[in-house]
């Protein structure tokens, strides 16, 4: 075990509000239609100039209150994003710490691994927690409205922005990470990406490469595997984990990835259908509203289980303390 124990956790959306409807009308589809195909019916999009450092900042003043910590008792802080910070360089983690006022006590930096980003940072901070680094700070900021246009509607109908933040500190007694398995395949082809602007010379979006069923078939396979290992890890069946959280990339990959892995709705935390598809953010919005609205018993078993492009994968499996 990892002992590690989550502190405080917390979501900013942007103010505006999106729905599929009027996305659906100002391009002359049939709203009913999009929202059944994409399974989403709001999302948030950031007003333009928003800057990441300053949404994220905001997340993590709210973790910090939700864990009762002050922003200098901090001793490291790791930005995520999937598509790059406010600028190139250097790390946008260091503009999130400068909006907290954080100077000289702890360390800061930025981590990107596309959907699986949080999960990645959360292993990232569990072992710093077990070695005597505490707390560790995870700010996860995804502006995906930045990298889609009307021009291609398989993106624009999904992604929504976010910010969100998760604190891990010193643990209790039995409470941790009991498992955690990652991978990658990078011999897959391209299924989304974005190409780096200071090599094209141009404008990038956002660009999904390969049919949605291909996506499905490389996430499912790539979802199974992380989670068989970490269960296999901890000596126990899905059957013995009280909460599924798996990526949520639209409503309609959710359900499959839901029947793919034999749980039932009641174990999983929905929120894709209110936020669209938010990148390495869906499994610490989660993430943040079961510890904000459902009844978690001590001793309680979570999965966390991912995947992004590239392509990589992974779960992490924590047990709440007493």
């Amino acid at each position: 075990m990892l002992p590690s124990r989550i502190l405080g956790t917390a979501t900013v959306l942007p103010e505006r509000r999106v729905t599929t409807e009027e996305l659906a009308q100002a391009l002359g589809r049939e709203p009913s239609e999009m929202e059944r195909k994409t399974g989403i019916r709001t999302r948030h999009w950031a007003a333009p100039g928003t800057s990441m450092a300053a949404l994220g900042a905001e997340a993590l003043r709210r973790a910090l209150a939700a864990a009762g910590l002050e922003a200098r008792d901090l001793r490291r802080l790791l930005f995520v994003t999937s598509a790059g910070g406010d600028v190139l360089g250097p790390a946008t983690a260091n503009r999130v710490a400068a909006e907290l006022g954080i100077a000289g006590s702890c360390d800061a930096f930025d981590l990107s691994n596309a959907c699986m980003g949080f999960l990645s940072a959360f292993d990232v901070a569990s072992r710093s927690v077990a070695t005597g680094l505490a707390p560790v700070a995870i700010v996860v900021v995804e502006l995906g409205s930045r990298l889609i246009s009307p021009e291609d509607p398989r993106p624009y109908f999904v992604f929504g922005d976010a910010a969100v933040s998760a604190i891990l500190g010193p643990a209790r007694a039995g409470e941790g990470v009991v498992g955690a398995a990652f991978a990658n395949d990078g011999t897959q082809p391209q299924d989304v990406w974005v190409p780096n602007p200071m090599v094209t010379r141009a404008m990038e979006r956002v660009r999904f490469e390969v049919p949605n069923q291909r996506i499905a078939e490389v996430a499912s396979r790539a979802l199974m595997t992380a989670t068989r290992s970490v269960l296999e890890q901890a000596r126990l069946t899905l059957g013995e984990v009280d909460w599924v959280l798996p990526h949520q990339p639209n409503g309609s990959m959710l359900q499959l990835i839901a029947g793919t892995l034999g749980v039932e709705s009641a174990r999983i935390v929905p929120v894709v259908e209110e936020v669209g598809s938010v990148g390495a953010a869906s499994i610490p919005i989660s993430l943040d509203r079961l510890l904000r609205t459902r009844p978690v018993r001590p001793g309680a078993r979570l999965l966390m289980v991912g995947v992004g492009a590239g392509v990589s994968y992974g779960a992490v499996l924590y047990r709440v303390g007493g």
